[in-house]
């Protein structure tokens, strides 16, 4: 499964897969605050990725944010055993009740602003996002999926750097989701 637009001389490709596997110069960890890996895509990565990830994270943890990293910032560490050359780690909102209100909105975009722009800043020209804070964090995929869109695609036209973006959806159906919300923004 997969769906490709191109936004300016961009591309954006939505497909189903495992971020572990990207062959992008960088892939996004939807990580906690702690850094130290956890479940779900943040597991993986520290998994699949090895222990120079988990020893950069420390490291940032010690040097940087020792309370943890904030919701909505990122940080870059090597790839370690992935393909990906480098993971950008950036916390999302949780959203009780499974809500997403305009504050855990704006902390959204703000984790997926923050990684475009943190890999622009590192010269990375392909990058890869999963469905940030809709599996244990539980905000709505829709409105998640939208949010993400529109930052990513608002990016993109402003920028004009990186030249592509993908979205690596775990399942068929976070891919059917995020394929509708593309087709209702106005790219």
């Amino acid at each position: 499964m997969e769906k490709i637009i191109n936004i300016d001389k961009a591309k954006l490709i939505l497909k189903k897969g495992d971020i572990t596997q990207e062959d992008t110069q960088a892939i996004v960890n939807a990580a906690n605050p702690t850094l130290l890996g956890g479940g779900g895509v943040d597991g993986a990565i520290h998994s699949k990725g090895g222990t120079q990830i988990l020893q950069e994270c420390k490291k940032i943890r010690e040097t940087l944010y020792p309370e943890g990293l904030p919701t909505g910032e990122a940080v870059i560490t090597t790839g370690g055993n992935l393909k990906a050359n480098y993971v950008i780690h950036t916390v999302g909102p949780i959203c009780e009740k499974g809500l997403l209100d305009k504050d855990k909105e704006n902390l959204l975009r703000k984790a997926y602003l923050n990684s475009l722009k943190l890999a622009k800043e590192k010269g990375i020209k392909t990058i890869a996002f999963p469905s940030i804070s809709t599996g244990a964090y539980r905000c709505p995929l829709n409105e998640s999926a939208k949010t993400a869109l529109k930052t990513v695609i608002e990016f993109l036209k402003k920028e004009n750097y990186i030249q592509e973006v993908r979205f690596v959806l775990f399942t068929d159906e976070i891919f059917k989701v995020y394929a509708k919300a593309l087709e209702e923004i106005d790219v």
